[in-house]
């Protein structure tokens, strides 16, 4: 083992424990303690899966973990004993994976906009590995970190797109120029990057940026740059209701990496998978601390009814998906129930007040609600992990991490590398030979789906 993740990282869970039967502890303490804080579940063993159904798909590329996607320990811990990258926005996030013992060479600076200090930082910390797509960029790294290996970011397209994943990154027409650049100040380019996000779902659109990307190595090559690494972005889906699974969309990605970049060619190949890895692994448990109900006389009104639910955990990037609620008095046998056969109600659900975001969702169709029920949000691990705000009274909510003991000796038996024989990765990436989802892993059976949420 490497020693980033060890068993006092993640409550073990023996066969047959349900995370059905984890959130009903978890409850149970907590409404003894009177405690209505907010609290994520994770499933460890999740993640795990994912990394080796990742590299089964896409056996030529390493993966390189966007850490602004979920920034917790054990997620962070999880993947650098598993042998995964980290693609780093900032120096604080910078920090937290060299404070684990991450060597600095699987650190990608993926940013490519960044402050004159954080680069420097970068630079202390033995980070080299950077990103740019203009000359601003390069003359900042040129005069703050001259040791630097840079990715030059390119758009496959010959007119940038509005879509904010395709807003970074410079066409091929200005490539030569930031190469002549580059070569001018003896900045080291090591290769290309580009980060397509949900467009990558789309086959020419992907097919066009590698070959773009070939294009741009030849330049390269041209101007003496000794290009030997190349960055295909994120974009990968992290629910298993996406229009393309993940194993669609490789199919169509290695048979454009073997016809622009053959095995053997001495080129690299990363990516930037973020929700593929820790969507489905965070289940997120919010109580109701308020509600408002609007008579359906008044004005306007539908009979609305406004619950609110502290701390809220739903940033503007979440994704919240099938609720269930728990609804019972606290006391030593609280458990999860189904909701009660009642009329269900036009609802809203907001966030604390003064909240930035705390507009949740509206329009939802629920049960008559009360203060102290819980409620339970699916598919809540990516950028749903966010810093306290000084300006609201709701802390982070804390994470419970859990692996089943079949997962761990995944975990064990991997160890950083991925399975030599054909017959063993096809073992370790089978879920039903090695129940490490929990039974159930965290998806708890829906009651009622919120559809307006968004």
């Amino acid at each position: 083992m490497s020693g980033y993740l060890n068993e006092s990282h993640f409550l073990m869970v023996e066969e047959g424990f349900t995370t059905r039967d984890l959130l009903e502890n978890l409850l149970g303490e907590l409404c003894q303690e009177g405690d209505q804080q907010a609290f994520f579940v994770a499933d460890l063993g999740d993640i795990v899966r994912k990394h080796l159904r990742f590299l089964k798909a896409l056996p030529r590329v390493k993966p390189y973990f966007p850490v602004k996607c979920n920034g917790s320990e054990g997620v962070i811990r999880l993947l650098a004993e598993l042998g995964a990258g980290f693609a780093c926005a900032n120096k604080a996030e910078i920090s937290r994976v060299r404070g684990i013992g991450v060597p600095a060479e699987r650190i990608f600076y993926s940013s490519p906009c960044k402050q004159v200090a954080h680069i420097r930082h970068a630079a202390a910390r033995g980070v080299r590995l950077m990103a740019f797509d203009n000359e601003v960029e390069l003359s900042k790294v040129a005069r703050s970190h001259p040791r630097a290996r840079m990715l030059l970011g390119i758009t496959a397209d010959s007119i940038p797109s509005a879509h904010p994943s395709m807003t970074f990154g410079t066409t091929l027409k200005s490539c030569r120029h930031l190469l002549e650049a580059a070569k001018e100040q003896a900045v080291e380019v090591v290769g290309i990057s580009f980060h397509l996000g949900s467009r990558g779902l789309e086959p020419q659109a992907f097919a066009r940026a590698v070959a773009t990307a070939q294009l741009v190595f030849d330049v390269g090559a041209e101007l003496g740059f000794r290009m030997s690494l190349l960055d295909i972005g994120g974009g990968f889906p992290g629910t298993e209701d996406a229009r393309a699974p993940l194993e669609e969309m490789a199919a169509l990605m290695n048979s454009a990496l073997d016809l622009y970049f053959p095995e053997g060619c001495g080129v690299d190949v990363v990516a930037r998978p973020g929700r593929f890895y820790v969507t489905s692994a965070f289940t997120l448990a919010v109580s109701i601390t308020a509600l408002e109900e609007i008579p359906v006389e008044q004005p306007g009104s539908d009979g609305r009814c406004d619950n609110g639910m502290c701390p809220a955990a739903f940033p503007s990037h979440s994704e919240p998906s099938p609720c269930s609620l728990a609804e019972e008095e606290c006391g030593s046998k609280k458990s999860l129930v189904p909701c009660p056969e009642q009329p269900w109600r036009s609802s809203s659900l907001r966030g604390p007040p003064g909240h930035g975001e705390d507009r949740i969702a509206d329009g939802l169709e629920l049960p008559q609600l009360h203060v102290g029920d819980w409620l339970l949000f699916g598919n809540m691990g990516a950028y749903s992990i966010t810093a306290s705000s000084p300006l609201t009274a709701c802390p982070q909510p804390r994470v419970t991490y859990a692996m089943s003991r079949t997962a761990w000796k995944a975990v064990q038996l991997f160890q950083g590398k991925p399975p030599q024989a054909e017959d063993d990765r096809e073992s370790l990436c089978t879920p039903l030979s090695c129940g490490w989802e929990m039974a159930e892993t965290l998806c708890v059976p829906p009651v009622f789906t919120p559809a307006g949420i968004i």
